[in-house]
């Protein structure tokens, strides 16, 4: 008895481990609300990319101590919803929505429901076991989130004149754009089954390294265009490679019959 209390123990705080996470995921979340209110948007974007930060360890290390639980997942959608749907709404609202009316009110809600609606599909779909996961069936609500606090920090890259008549109307789209990309069928890679990089470790390191010090270099700027990059992926690799290895594989069965 004197030998299970410890390990009973050992478990329990290993089973905390990744809702620690989870809740600091949360918190900055909550944090980037309040400083979206103020009108800090500098601050708001820091808070969405730390709590992307905190969302990828929760997960991974909920995996890696074998502590994956359904308390678990419902309590990492809540936290995403108000970290990447909830706070991100609120700052672009501030930042550039509020000019449209009830245009801008009615996309910055989208991107709250439509985020909402991607959680609890998610959720649904982890529950069968079919349910491949290499791919997300529509944009990571994460994704959406990021993309938001990184189009803030684009805006520094801009002409003050070309960002003044540019960036209200192409940030209108944008959130349109990724609320309808959250609940659409597009294929969006999840980076969980990494094969490629236990076939070539070494090859994935020197990647990960130039990856790294491109990013570092001008981190907005290149966080941006590898988000964009992503944002596009799903949207080729849905319409158009899907497509053709469709056909591909319908060209010997019709050979066949």
């Amino acid at each position: 008895m004197e030998e299970q209390i410890p390990q009973s123990r050992a478990r329990r705080s290993v089973y905390i481990l990744p809702n620690l996470f989870t809740m600091a995921s949360l918190f900055a979340g909550f944090l980037g609300a309040l400083w979206a209110i103020e009108g800090r948007f500098d601050l708001t974007a820091l808070a969405i990319l730390f709590s992307c930060l905190f969302d990828g360890l929760d997960g991974k290390v909920a995996r890696l101590t074998g502590t994956s639980s359904d308390f678990g997942v419902q309590f990492d959608s809540l936290a995403d919803l108000v970290a990447f749907g909830v706070t991100p709404a609120i700052m672009v609202y501030q930042w550039q929505l509020a000019r449209f009316g009830r245009l801008g009110i009615l996309a910055a809600f989208m991107l709250v429901a439509c985020g909402a609606l991607r959680l609890a599909r998610f959720n649904v779909m982890s529950v069968k076991t079919t349910t491949s996961k290499k791919f997300f069936v529509g944009l990571p609500i994460p994704a959406a989130g990021c993309m938001i606090s990184l189009f803030f920090m684009f805006e520094q890259y801009l002409p003050d004149d070309i960002a003044a008549a540019v960036m209200p109307k192409a940030c209108l789209f944008l959130v349109y754009l990724l609320s309808f990309l959250m609940v659409s069928r597009v294929r969006y890679a999840s980076f969980k089954e990494l094969g490629l990089v236990k076939a070539h470790p070494f090859s994935a390191m020197v990647t990960a390294l130039l990856l790294f010090v491109v990013v570092a270099s001008e981190p907005w700027l290149m966080g941006f265009l590898l988000f964009s990059a992503y944002l596009a992926s799903g949207i080729i690799y849905t319409f158009f490679i899907l497509p053709r290895r469709a056909s591909k594989l319908r060209e010997p069965l019709q050979e066949l019959s």
